[in-house]
């Protein structure tokens, strides 16, 4: 009985070599782990940075960039017309102008009133009255004014130039005008602003419309 007890199987007692195994293998797990984390840290942190740079450039190269806004004359189609006659040549007409002011900031643009001329061989025939207001940012300002044009100061120089062109069936005008005002961005970024028109005008005068017209 003695000897079977003796024969009987003991598992071995564990040693220090399997414990220090499992630590360390724990160790590198942790390890990797932190480099993995501090990966991500790190690319978060340059994908942040690169973002704001990003959007730092667009707001200095697009925001912040100040433009003229567009002031123009429409198309239009007179109203009324008279022509005098080839001995005394001469003109009255009135029409709707539709002035246009075309702002592409990013902010309202506020303008003064203003005026925009009509003339003819540099001599002014008439007039419109430009309201002060203001163009919403990125849109379209449209101001319709009723205009009224006569030749009756014209020199008698240009008179004679005026009969050429009526007897070819067309009267060329120039609109003139400045439409000064301010831009204003995000409210506290602000930028003085000058539009200038300067487009001429071809009517023809048997259609009474518009040939030609300045964009």
């Amino acid at each position: 009985m003695a000897e079977k007890n003796q024969n009987q199987y003991h598992p071995p007692e564990s040693n220090g070599y399997q414990r220090d195994d499992q630590e360390s293998l724990h160790t590198v797990e942790d390890e990797e782990a932190k480099r993995k984390k501090r990966m991500k840290w790190t690319i978060g942190i340059i994908a942040f940075i690169i973002f704001q740079v990003v959007q730092a450039l667009f707001f200095i190269l697009v925001i912040m960039k100040f433009k003229s806004p567009k002031f123009r004359v429409g198309d239009f189609a007179v109203q009324t017309l008279t022509i005098g006659t080839q001995a005394s040549p001469s003109f009255e007409m009135s029409f709707v102008a539709p002035i246009r002011i075309k702002n592409t900031n990013w902010g309202p643009f506020k303008y003064d009133a203003s005026t925009v001329n009509f003339t003819y061989g540099g001599v002014q025939v008439g007039q419109a009255i430009i309201p002060k207001s203001k163009a919403n940012f990125k849109s379209t300002k449209k101001i319709d004014v009723n205009v009224t044009l006569s030749s009756d100061n014209l020199p008698s120089n240009i008179n004679s130039n005026l009969g050429t062109e009526l007897r070819s069936g067309i009267i060329t005008l120039t609109s003139q005008g400045e439409l000064k005002g301010k831009i204003t961005v995000m409210f506290m970024f602000k930028k003085k602003k000058t539009s200038q028109m300067n487009c001429t005008i071809v009517i023809n005068t048997a259609t009474k419309a518009v040939q030609s017209l300045c964009k």
